[in-house]
């Protein structure tokens, strides 16, 4: 006859595994799911990267310029001609920072002396060049592509 400690820990035994079986069993599910998820997605992430480069072929490109053309060179920056340009168009540091690309902080320095760079030059430049209608049109376009 057997021992009861015996058959009592071979029946708790037994009961455990099933226990452990049923619980196992959910998480493995669940894993299965995940795995299937993930792997949706990095498929979903190679076709959105794929439409990209497609757009970004697609797209025109920017002239990339590799040396200082004739009219860069001639453009000149004083600090007084750029604060009487911006109190001329009527346009407060922060607009005309929008306008150029840059914070209204640097429209200041430049204002106290601080020289633009090259590429910050053509658009002082062109912003010369535009009157008042002309640079409230820009704003708005401005305003309205970052909203």
């Amino acid at each position: 006859m057997p021992n009861i400690a015996t058959v009592l820990k071979e029946e708790i035994t037994r009961l455990v595994r099933k226990e452990l079986r049923s619980e196992t069993e959910a998480l493995k599910k669940a894993s299965g799911r995940y795995r299937s998820d993930i792997a949706a997605l990095k498929r979903r992430i190679d076709t959105l990267e794929k439409q990209v480069s497609r757009l970004e072929k697609a797209a025109p490109k920017k002239a990339v310029v590799t040396g200082t053309t004739e009219a860069e060179s001639k453009l000149r920056f004083r600090p007084d001609g750029f604060r009487a340009l911006r109190k001329r168009l009527e346009l407060s540091a922060e607009k005309m920072g929008a306008l150029i690309g840059v914070s209204a902080q640097t429209i200041y320095n430049w204002e106290g002396g601080a020289n633009p760079r090259r590429e910050q030059l053509a658009a002082i430049a062109t912003v010369r060049k535009m009157g008042k209608r002309e640079v409230t049109a820009r704003l708005e376009q401005i305003e309205a592509e970052s909203a």
